[in-house]
């Protein structure tokens, strides 16, 4: 379908609509005008939406699998034109949601909500001001990228450059100089960021919120301030391990770097494997654990019984036909990129797709090599794929995540079931292990997780403080700081001060990213899975179980998947787990083996800091 047949499409089915909402005119007498002038709005406005994100949708898909200027045009405009819809539905929403106080049916007040949600950085009404807003996020994002391409600085390092040394150095000025190269470019940034801040939350305040921070924590069905508090409670559940990793962790660096580390304090950002400390597996050689158990290794089980990018993806299908999911379309295997085309440019990221699941055009774009990651990582997009499909028949406004955090959550859920008793079902594993093979890979899995979930409380809680105001623009880098100390354990490793702007260079703080869906999904993730556990009737350790082959935790999974976010996401946690709130001591109790281990190891240290 070219683009002029899309143009006539969309317009022909507005205005079909449009003149059915007309007729229907007459026979609503009986109901407030208003009201039911909201419900002509939303009706509108989810029609209008979901042509140009299918749209915006197949443009993107096109211009990352055949990168061309061309595609690349195509793919911008299309972007920009769903963008200032969105954005201009929100603020026609408004009307309806403040002014009105109209007595509407819950389904349309929560289409409303999701339409005034729609926009992450909201400009003002003021033209100017919204101009400013554009040049200043644009300046934000440029100067990012400029920094990790080094377009216009021939003699830097490109920011993989940068990367690579963090992961794979161990000389101490290597280290420093790479993180403090890769810093330095945010200092620049930092008044258009200021001005960013101010004009956005007048944005919001238009909208109907107090700040920004306050719009994005009102994705969560429950009031702004509350989420903020759920995620202390989740994060003090979870802190016991995080704190224990970090005693140990700290310990075996101090051997390496005794110069720089202490024996009780915070440790030197840069020490750690990773630009934002954010994972440790990096630095795994230094402080992980060999205790003399092989791996099992599946990528040569893979390569050895000749597996194609194809049979991976089939392999994965099985995983959730196993639950009594449907086999995937047949359009997933016509539209998907599943291997990198040789005459084509394109981008090798992998990514799920849901150009129209509503008509089962759900797609998987990938560059699949036969190894053990992307055997996990096909599972994992696949749970995206059968989230699609399951909430396939909702309004528009609910084909979503229950939540922000729910549909990569759900993608991770089905990751954790890749255990060797399901490569053992499969054929790829002639025995399950013994049991102290877990530990070594379960504490990789644990440098992996935990340290995350400590930077996710660190980007929110500073942009939520600077939003509010909490966090003024004249203390940005002492806050951050102050931030990564509390929750992270760590200090920079050179003097900082208000000339520098750290988190700025930080991708979603310069792209203005919400963090909280990864935090959510992270501890979500296990939780779901120790309840599908149990729905399948498992017992043994929580990291052993597999759900593969269990029609009742599927059917379970489905359900709530087939929920999308057409109800409080409590109400689907509920239906998964018997409970309206999430539990982080799953994350614990996964990883039990880890902790008994590390409380071992950190007998007679001083943990903390």
């Amino acid at each position: 379908m070219n683009l002029i047949t899309i143009k006539y499409s969309y317009t022909f089915r507005i205005w079909a609509l449009a003149c059915l909402i007309l007729i229907s005119h007459s026979s609503a007498h009986a109901e407030n005008e208003n009201a039911q002038t909201a419900k002509w709005f939303v009706a509108l406005a989810e029609a209008e939406l979901e042509l140009l994100e299918q749209r915006a949708s197949r443009a993107s898909f096109r211009k990352l699998t055949d990168e061309t200027q061309e595609h690349l045009r195509l793919a911008e405009e299309a972007d920009a034109a769903y963008r200032k819809r969105v954005a201009e539905l929100a603020k026609e929403a408004k009307r309806f949601t403040s002014s009105f106080g109209l007595d509407l049916p819950d389904e349309i007040k929560r289409k409303l909500l999701r339409l005034s949600l729609g926009t992450t950085i909201p400009a003002p009404q003021d033209q100017s001001k919204s101009q400013q807003l554009s040049d200043n996020t644009s300046a934000i994002e440029s100067n990012y990228t400029s920094a990790a391409n080094c377009t216009n600085q021939p003699e830097c390092r490109k920011k993989q450059d940068l990367y690579k040394v963090m992961r794979v150095s161990r000389d101490h000025a290597e280290l420093l100089s790479a993180w403090q190269e890769w810093h330095a470019p945010a200092k620049s940034i930092r008044s258009s960021y200021t001005q960013m801040v101010e004009i956005a939350n007048q944005g919001a305040i238009e909208l109907g919120f107090e700040d920004v921070g306050a719009l994005w924590r009102s994705h969560y069905d429950m009031p702004a301030g509350r989420f903020a508090a759920e995620y202390d409670r989740l994060w003090d559940q979870v802190k016991p391990l995080y704190d224990a990793l970090h005693c140990h962790v700290r310990t075996k660096l101090r051997a390496s770097y005794p110069d720089t580390v202490s024996e009780a304090g915070p440790i030197p950002a840069h020490l750690l494997g990773n630009m934002w400390a954010q994972h440790w597996t990096g630095i795994e050689e230094i402080v992980g654990i060999d205790n003399g158990e092989e791996q099992p290794d599946i990528t040569s089980r893979l390569k050895a019984k000749g597996f194609t990018a194809r049979d991976m993806v089939r392999t994965g299908e099985s995983f959730f036909v196993s639950l009594g999911f449907p086999k995937l379309p047949a359009t997933f295997w016509n539209r998907s990129m599943l291997t990198k085309p040789a005459d084509k440019i394109s981008n090798c990221h992998a990514s799920a797709w849901d150009i129209d699941a509503h008509g089962e055009d759900v797609r998987l774009k990938m560059c699949i090599e036969t190894d053990e990651q992307n055997f996990l990582t096909v599972h994992h997009e696949l749970g995206h794929i059968y989230y699609y499909l399951a909430y396939k028949d909702q309004p528009f406004l609910f084909r979503t995540g229950a939540n922000p955090g729910f549909h990569e959550a759900i993608g991770d859920v089905l990751a954790r079931s890749i255990t060797p008793s399901y490569l053992v079902d499969i054929g790829l594993l002639d025995e399950i292990p013994k049991s102290e093979a877990d530990l070594p890979f379960l504490f990789h899995t644990a440098l992996d997780m935990i340290p995350r979930l400590a930077m996710s409380i660190v980007v929110d809680k500073w942009r939520w403080g600077v939003f509010s105001g909490d966090i003024s623009a004249e203390n940005y880098n002492a806050a951050w700081w102050t931030l990564r100390k509390k929750y992270q354990g760590l200090f920079p490793p050179t003097p900082r001060s208000e000339d520098d702007f750290d988190a700025g260079m930080f991708f979603h703080i310069s792209y203005n990213v919400p963090y909280d869906r990864y935090f959510i999904a992270q501890v979500l993730q296990f939780d779901i899975h120790r309840a599908l556990c149990e729905t399948a009737g498992k017992t043994g350790p929580l990291h052993q179980c597999s759900i593969f082959r269990s029609k009742a935790a599927g059917e379970r999974l489905k359900l709530a998947m087939s929920l999308g976010a057409s109800k409080p996401w409590t109400d689907t946690l509920f239906g998964l787990t018997g409970r309206r709130e999430i539990d982080a001591t799953s994350i614990v109790k996964y990883f039990e083996p880890v902790m008994d281990w590390l409380n071992e190891q950190n007998q007679g240290q001083q943990c903390g800091w």
